[in-house]
């Protein structure tokens, strides 16, 4: 045993040790017991749900853990792994997938877009963790219910609603109070502010909000979050990351209008803004660790830009046959700017903007034959991109007629699904399920350089798809159950596919190309779950078949200086794995959990003169989080420590090899990692909250990344309500 994984043990054991003899304390016993709407499309316990799903609430992230962005939520989920390319760009790979083959939804509307690219992005991290509600995470495809792009999970963030009134008849006969909160009295108020230090990157986060529960049929909420993050420490060895902060705002705003008890309007709008991001692994500041490459630029920054609105009317209980009918039309905005400076001194910045338009109707109804869900969505995406080149000398060279990806370019994605809930008995159920996908791209300006030798002219190409799934559930008690299932997964080529003309990997050069085909997949899944009033446990397997999968290769031939890479349609292969979890509430007021997660998969690459099996791109290595927490019988404190213990990944595909700047020679390294919390609620608008995450100052980095994890780090935080 390392002498880290002892000591980290050891603060563990003393933590339980210290503990005083309590009645029942109010702390969450299972980990089954949340309900969960993405997996299904209708509301159901996460027991219930035939699917290896989690939700994760805000009294988790943002109280227990503190996290720093929305992908660091999902830091603690099993068959998650966080790729980080740089402090500001975190992408969460979920069974071996991420980018454009995981998909993410705000209140069930597609963060993913046209321009989504393949391997780590940092789109996920436009979204304010302090907005949300819960998060809703279902592994494995998703394509019935969700469309393109649901291939290694779907994750649906839930933002926080405004407060109403309780309705006058909601008051017990003969009592002057409301069984709901707040009272039904006069319009309430209510604000907070929290504020986030950490030490490993000198950050401030600061967040002010309010709402306003003006009657039973509207409220008003809204919020503005400050962030600032210094340069990133790493641990002993590598020490501190210089030029690796950046800064950040974002705001939101949502009205809830109920006309009658049944009836919902929602509108809602938010924003984030993220400044000089840098891609550290790529720039002369990063350093070598383990054998990566030091990067070539002087600057590889990036500017962020999101904002989405949208207007969604629910109503429930509309009929006999219909219980529930939503309609949702968006507007979601995406632009993003780099600036980079390669070592010679020209300055290349390009940009891009996606608009995109979704109309969304979804339907519930209960017949003799089981619950319906039943819908249609629709997506419009119109991209415009630009690009500037400078010389070394700061003068103009050029204006280039399009970015990064193609200008003035166009997507669709339309889609209709139906699925069944069907129970026969009491014991079984079966929910089949069924998709038509029809993609439709049009590549605008898609030549990258008019005065060369190639004429790429632009071009339309249709795609379209009908995906299937069944999965069942079989109760063998009431506490314990075993469910399997089989599911497709459809993903269409999108404008990132067709049209990108930028940096991939470290140091290449994608380009563009035109006879592209959609990925398909097949996933397999069986496990089984157990809950009772003490003990949670659930356990899965899955193996996913792989057919038509987009991949890149080098061309041999080089553009300015550097290696090309192309797209095609060479990937067959699969991804296979074992996840688990338990909780056990093993005396009053206390809880252990613990957490195992083990993948690996081959997929056919293309070398550029032939096509061989090798092991798929950064693959979570063997992973497994051991923790207990404890908390008073009165709320007011509570404390945890939790040890995450991650293998050495060895296993690389040809571009994990050639991605020299984020992946050591031989793989990464595994590593052992303890920490400890602690949380203070003096009186009932006033919390503190203090932790020491990377107690022994482990120097590691999570597989594929592009800068080390924290070293030991101290954080600090306060919520203060009124």
């Amino acid at each position: 045993m390392s002498p880290q994984l002892r000591l980290t043990i050891a603060c563990i054991a003393a933590l339980a040790a210290a503990r005083a003899e309590n009645p029942a304390a109010p702390i969450k016993i299972s980990i089954l017991d949340e309900t969960i709407f993405t997996a299904t499309r209708t509301e159901t316990s996460l027991f219930d749900a035939p699917y290896t799903a989690h939700v994760i609430g805000g009294s988790d992230f943002m109280g227990r853990r503190r996290v720093r962005t929305f992908p660091d939520a999902l830091a603690e989920t099993p068959g998650v792994m966080l790729q980080r390319t740089g402090l500001g760009q975190t992408s969460p790979f979920i069974r071996g997938f991420t980018g454009f083959r995981t998909l993410a939804l705000i209140d069930g509307i597609r963060l993913n877009n046209a321009v989504f690219r393949e391997g780590p992005n940092q789109y996920w991290g436009t979204i304010d963790p302090f907005t949300i509600d819960r998060i809703d995470v279902v592994k494995g495809p998703s394509s019935v219910l969700y469309g393109s792009d649901a291939i290694g999970g779907t994750v649906n963030a839930i933002t926080r609603k405004p407060p109403l009134l309780a309705w006058p008849q909601d008051k017990p006969a003969g009592s002057g109070k409301s069984t709901a909160a707040p009272s039904a009295g006069g319009p309430e108020a209510h604000a907070s502010t929290e504020y986030r230090y950490s030490t490993a990157e000198n950050s401030h986060t600061a967040r002010g909000e309010f709402s306003l529960a003006l009657s039973p049929h509207l409220g008003i909420s809204g919020g503005l979050t400050f962030r600032d993050y210094g340069d990133l420490r790493a641990g002993d060895g590598t020490g501190r990351q210089a030029n690796s902060g950046y800064s950040g705002i974002s705001g939101d705003f949502t009205v809830l209008w109920r006309p009658t008890k049944n009836t919902d309007v929602t509108f809602a709008f938010q924003r984030d803004e993220q400044n000089n991001v840098p891609r550290w692994h790529a720039t002369t500041s990063s350093k070598s660790w383990r054998g990566t490459e030091v990067g070539t630029d002087r600057r590889r920054d990036f500017d962020q830009l999101r904002e989405l609105a949208y207007v969604r009317i629910e109503s429930r209980d509309i009929t006999d046959w219909l219980s529930k009918a939503s309609l949702t039309v968006s507007w979601h905005g995406q632009q993003e700017e780099q600036d980079r400076i390669r070592n010679t001194g020209r300055r290349d910045v390009d940009g891009f903007r996606d608009d995109q338009l979704g109309v969304l109707v979804n339907f519930e109804s209960p017949s003799s034959i089981g619950l319906w869900s039943y819908g249609v969505e629709y997506y419009h995406d119109f991209v415009q991109s630009w690009g500037t080149r400078w010389n070394a000398n700061g003068r103009l060279h050029s204006v280039k007629p399009r970015g990064t990806v193609a200008d003035d370019s166009g997507y669709d994605l339309l889609g209709f699904y139906v699925q069944d809930e069907i129970k026969f008995g009491d014991r079984f159920k079966l929910i089949p399920g069924a998709r038509f996908t029809w993609a439709q791209v049009d590549t605008g300006v898609i030549d990258p350089d008019r005065t060369d030798r190639l004429n790429l002219a632009g071009f339309t190409e249709q795609f379209d798809a009908f995906t299937f799934s069944l999965r069942g559930q079989y109760d063998v008690t009431k506490q314990w159950n075993v469910f399997s299932g089989i599911s497709q997964g459809f993903r269409a080529p999108n404008l990132s596919d067709f049209t990108s003309f930028d940096i991939a990997r470290s140091g290449e050069v994608e380009t563009p190309v035109t006879n592209l085909q959609p990925e398909h997949y097949l996933s397999f899944e069986i496990g089984t779950k157990v809950s009772t009033g003490t003990f949670s446990f659930y356990a899965s397997y899955y193996h996913m078949w792989i057919e038509d999968q987009i991949t890149r290769y080098r061309t041999g031939a080089r553009i300015s200086g550097e290696p090309e890479v192309k797209r095609t349609n060479s990937g067959e292969g699969y991804v296979q794995g074992v996840e688990a979890g338990a909780s056990w509430l093993f005396a009053p007021g206390w809880k252990a959990f613990g957490t195992l997660a083990w993948s690996e998969g081959e997929v056919d690459q293309f070398d550029g003169s032939t096509i061989g099996r090798y092991p798929s791109s950064r693959i979570q290595p063997l992973t497994a989080q051991l923790g207990v927490r404890w908390e008073s019988e009165d709320a007011k404190w509570w404390a945890e420590g939790v040890v995450t213990i991650a293998a050495k990944q060895n296993r690389l595909a040809l571009s994990d090899r050639t991605d020299t700047q984020r992946i050591p020679p031989g793989g990464t390294p595994g590593y052992t990692v303890g920490s400890v919390r602690a949380g203070w609620r003096p009186c009932k608008n006033f919390d503190l909250y203090a932790s020491c995450e990377n107690i022994t100052d482990e120097n590691y980095r999570i597989h594929g990344s592009g800068i080390n994890e924290p070293g030991r780090n101290f954080v600090f935080g306060t919520r203060i309500s009124f």
